[in-house]
């Protein structure tokens, strides 16, 4: 089968109206008028302080993945500091999950470290269901359509697209890999909230997810 869908937290009825408003956005990671997210604050972002880059920010952990696992990310720098570092953080986030799925660690430092709340309760279980199977992901991980919309207090949102097409699981001792066609079901879009915690890393928060929604078909 393709790979599971990223850990999802429980959903609240806020989170939902997120994921409706998103849906009408152009997939363009420069916020616009049409693009915007119900407690996103479209403005906020010009007067919020830059964020660490991922090279500067403290204790950030090293994340090295199989080379079976090939990602990409089509979500071009914006030109905005504090928009691109949560980009950045959410790429983070995505691979570090991967990561202790990879290590069949449930209690990973690395997720660990970019989120917190609700998605790190939810990803502890989806890493756990990976190690009760005794599998892994491998293949081709490509990321698109991104947006980002930064709120007040040190909050934003990114919405953002996965193309499981070419990511399925493997089974760790067999090496066998369950290949299934690409349907509609291999597109994903993913609604996350996030915060900026004192060591100046965006976090993941929450997270909901619509397999098969029409944004991310090709």
């Amino acid at each position: 089968m393709n790979r599971r869908s990223l850990p999802v937290a429980a959903a609240l009825a806020t989170a939902a109206a997120l994921l409706l408003t998103a849906c009408s956005g152009d997939g363009d990671s420069k916020s616009k008028d049409s693009d915007k997210i119900a407690g996103a604050d479209q403005g906020a972002s010009k007067s919020a302080s830059p964020s660490p880059s991922a090279s500067t920010a403290p204790g950030r952990p090293k994340i090295t993945l199989p080379a079976d696992m090939s990602y990409t990310f089509d979500w071009p720098k914006t030109g905005n500091k504090e928009k691109d570092a949560i980009l950045s953080d959410g790429e983070q986030f995505i691979k570090a999950t991967d990561l202790a799925v990879t290590n069949q660690d449930p209690l990973d430092k690395a997720y660990r470290f970019y989120s917190e709340g609700e998605v790190s309760v939810a990803t502890q279980k989806y890493v756990q269901e990976y190690v009760n199977d005794k599998a892994r992901m491998t293949g081709k991980f490509r990321f698109y359509d991104a947006t980002v919309s930064v709120g007040k207090d040190k909050t934003a949102t990114l919405v953002y697209c996965e193309d499981q097409g070419k990511a399925f699981d493997l089974h760790i001792k067999t090496k066998k890999i369950d290949k299934t066609p690409v349907t509609s079901n291999s597109y994903i879009l993913y609604n996350t909230a996030l915060r900026k915690n004192d060591l100046g890393v965006w976090v993941t928060t929450k997270m909901i997810s619509l397999r098969g929604n029409s944004k991310c078909q090709p």
